[in-house]
């Protein structure tokens, strides 16, 4: 299979590359730090103007109409800042989940950039996320079709204390549901990852109103979810190799014992063990971003490996960029710890690691306790 992008890919990526050298330097993105949205509102309005907010948004919205791949481009990018801010919440997991609810007059405000969506999914717990939701939606008093009263808690909403709307994820009687919620205000709390804000949602007495088409929307978030997952791993490929570029080039000019360390044996083998993962990760992304835009019967294992392996890696890869940097590694003034940051929560966000090779031997060999696939073949031969 051929893994290269087109002629276009590759122009989006130098424009992309371009625009964020310009308008989204290393100070700008420590500046964000501090700021409660996370980017500014003239950067906002570029990255609208230039249709990074509606890649994923239909034409007919508004948007560029762009698949997953393309998506991988932009984010491999924003990845190796990391960049601060609500895209990833807003342009990416709202805007997919949208897309999946057939919630069309939400998606031309996303791409515009006027309004900032959030999705308000997961719950205290380990596994599938999806397994972990306990929040419940009750009719409201006196509402209107499809209002309802929510109850619950939600400790990780990204961009959740700023976010114009939320997509709240809550268990109704025909089993997993989605309903807006409008100004979610959830509060700030801390989180590893210094350049995206997080929020905790207590959902108690707060009304909302269903999407989506009727019934059990289990299988619908699963492929959000899922190509949610690709998404974070092509920016987890972007924070990668930008840890792999710090080390290599601060191993160049590091002196010690008379000549630079790249020459040192024990640094050649970081480099070398950092760059064969990144390979690896770049690989298993771009596959499975193929696997999701032409709906390849692969698809499900593709997100569940690429998850399981690229997060490993980035966690890896920026880890031994900081050791690579020695005693300064650990310190403010180097952005090694920002991507470090990056990679670990991004790692347990919406199925960590280990869930994703639990579903992925399920989707090979089947649950526990009932035949694999490949005996059920034998027996039937």
């Amino acid at each position: 299979m051929d893994f290269t992008f087109s002629a276009e890919q590759d122009d989006f990526r130098q424009a992309v590359r371009t625009t964020l050298a310009a308008e989204a330097p290393p100070a700008y993105v420590r500046a964000m730090i501090d700021d409660p949205v996370g980017v500014s509102p003239a950067l906002w309005e570029t990255m609208a103007s230039l249709g990074w907010l509606g890649v994923l948004v239909p034409e007919s919205a508004g948007g560029l109409g762009l698949g997953l791949l393309d998506l991988v481009v932009l984010q491999e990018e924003l990845g190796a800042l990391p960049f601060p801010g609500p895209f990833l919440s807003s342009a990416v997991l709202a805007t997919l989940a949208a897309v999946r609810l057939g919630a069309d007059d939400l998606l031309g405000d996303l791409a515009a950039g006027r309004r900032r969506g959030t999705v308000a999914l997961e719950e205290a717990g380990h596994g599938a996320p999806l397994a972990a939701v306990g929040a419940r939606s009750t009719p409201a008093p006196g509402g209107g079709p499809g209002e309802v009263v929510l109850a619950g808690t939600k400790p990780l909403v990204l961009d959740g204390a700023t976010a114009d709307w939320a997509l709240v994820v809550a268990h109704d009687d025909d089993g997993l549901a989605t309903f807006l919620l409008d100004a979610p205000a959830g509060e700030t709390v801390p989180a590893l990852d210094v350049t995206r804000k997080v929020a905790r949602l207590v959902l108690d007495g707060r009304r909302a109103r269903r999407l989506g088409p009727p019934g059990d929307q289990t299988a619908l978030w699963s492929r959000v979810l899922d190509d949610l997952a690709v998404a974070v791993c092509a920016e987890l490929v972007g924070t990668s190799q930008r840890a792999l570029d710090l080390a290599v080039e601060y191993a160049k000019v590091r002196v010690q014992f008379d000549r630079p360390i790249a020459t040192f044996q024990v640094i050649k083998h970081k480099a070398a063990d950092m760059l064969h993962r990144l390979e690896l990760a770049r690989v298993g992304t771009h596959y499975a971003a193929w696997t999701a835009d032409v709906d390849d019967p692969e698809r499900q294992r593709a997100a569940a490996m690429c998850k399981a392996f690229v997060a490993e890696a980035a966690d890896f890869v920026t880890a031994e960029c900081i050791q690579v940097h020695g005693g300064i590694g650990f310190t403010w003034d180097i952005d090694a710890h920002l991507l470090y940051r990056r990679a670990k929560q991004d790692d347990v966000l919406f199925g960590a690691q280990g869930y994703q090779r639990q579903r992925l031997a399920d989707l090979i060999l089947g649950p526990v306790g009932q035949p694999s696939a490949s005996s059920v073949w034998s027996s039937s031969g």
